[in-house]
């Protein structure tokens, strides 16, 4: 309904093996499903969540004050934009590649949306640039691509940060399934910018829509309350909220490490099944990356259409800033050999 293509459920038939979605593929996690059945759906969540943001500020060392709840990141995107739109800023800045509702939710607004290839092209256009104030998305690790941001350009960033031009919101939804590497964001920088979590991508519970910000540690704070004033009155519902908490219990922490080495042998295996079938592929440091098969056009199209039509979903990059690759995500080796047999069945098929 809104114009952006998504991974996931899209009205047709049923998804037997889903390659579209960053979700974690050895979800949901059991303490999560626990967590969800004990919420008490017969009463109204808490509007103010007051123990939920307890919770999380102390998890994240941080005053409640600094939690917002929101209904995952794309709702975070688009009541961050109108605040910032509320309080003067008139330009968005989005990565691209990236996710679209960055760009999106900016331009609903009439907003001026600036579109970067890498933090050097952001920071040269934004030095050029006369607006007075700018919104600035940045992610990490990266969607679509599953990279990370290079070393070098998170001083760049604090700089730009300091200079009180720009309101940096930092999307952090894939960093909890990082496969290899550290948290490449500094904790001075974190601690300076908007942040954006929904850790329902790391549960495999994609399902409820559930997110939270972090204000910086000296917001505006016209920013924060015109946050608060464009929240509905239960932006969460008591299965967002069983979620969250369940999310700071160490037992759930460890849950999403401990799926890091199997989901590294499924990739080792995936990286090899599409290298048989000749498809390019690119670097990444999470359980998803850019894949680029040998098919492009209306070949690749109907190719994709012939795979949906059974049971096996992947992500047309197309929408995210690349045209003619695909966003994969790691999957069962029962789904790789699905899509496998499926591929070559397509391709007879166009024979």
């Amino acid at each position: 309904m809104n114009g952006i293509e998504h991974g996931g459920l899209d009205g047709s038939q049923a998804v037997l093996y889903d390659f579209s979605t960053n979700a974690n593929p050895l979800g949901p996690a059991p303490a999560v499903i626990e967590a969800l059945w004990q919420a008490d759906r017969w009463r109204y969540p808490d509007p103010n969540y007051v123990a939920l943001r307890k919770q999380l500020g102390a998890w994240h060392g941080v005053y409640p004050a600094r939690v917002l709840p929101a209904a995952g990141t794309s709702e975070a995107i688009r009541r961050l934009t109108l605040a910032a739109w509320l309080n003067g800023v008139r330009t968005v800045w989005a990565p691209k590649p990236g996710y679209a509702d960055y760009a999106f939710a900016a331009r609903a607004l009439g907003l001026a949306v600036h579109e970067y290839a890498d933090t050097d092209e952001l920071l040269g256009g934004f030095a050029a640039a006369s607006e007075a104030a700018a919104l600035v998305w940045i992610c990490e690790p990266i969607s679509p691509t599953g990279q990370s941001l290079p070393a070098s350009c998170w001083p760049a960033l604090r700089r730009l940060n300091e200079s009180g031009n720009a309101v940096i919101a930092l999307d952090r939804a894939y960093q909890p399934l990082q496969l290899r590497g550290v948290d490449a964001v500094h904790a001075d920088l974190a601690d300076r910018v908007w942040q954006c979590f929904s850790p329902n991508k790391a549960l495999g519970t994609t399902g409820v829509r559930a997110g939270y910000l972090l204000t910086p540690r000296d917001p505006t704070q016209g920013l924060v309350d015109a946050m608060l004033r464009l929240s509905p009155s239960w932006v969460l519902s008591v299965e967002g909220v069983a979620l969250l908490g369940a999310w700071v219990d160490p037992a759930v922490q460890t849950w999403p490490r401990a799926s890091i080495d199997t989901l590294i042998c499924w990739e080792h295996c995936q990286r090899k099944t599409l290298d048989a079938l000749g498809w390019r592929q690119q670097a990444s440091v999470t359980p998803f990356w850019l894949v680029r098969p040998q098919q492009q056009g209306d070949v690749l199209a109907q190719r994709l259409m012939v795979l949906r039509e059974q049971g096996i979903k992947l992500r047309d990059a197309t929408s995210l800033g690349c045209p003619g690759w695909l966003r994969v995500s790691v999957q069962s080796p029962e789904a790789q050999q699905a899509l496998v047999d499926a591929w070559r069945r397509a391709g007879q098929g166009a024979a």
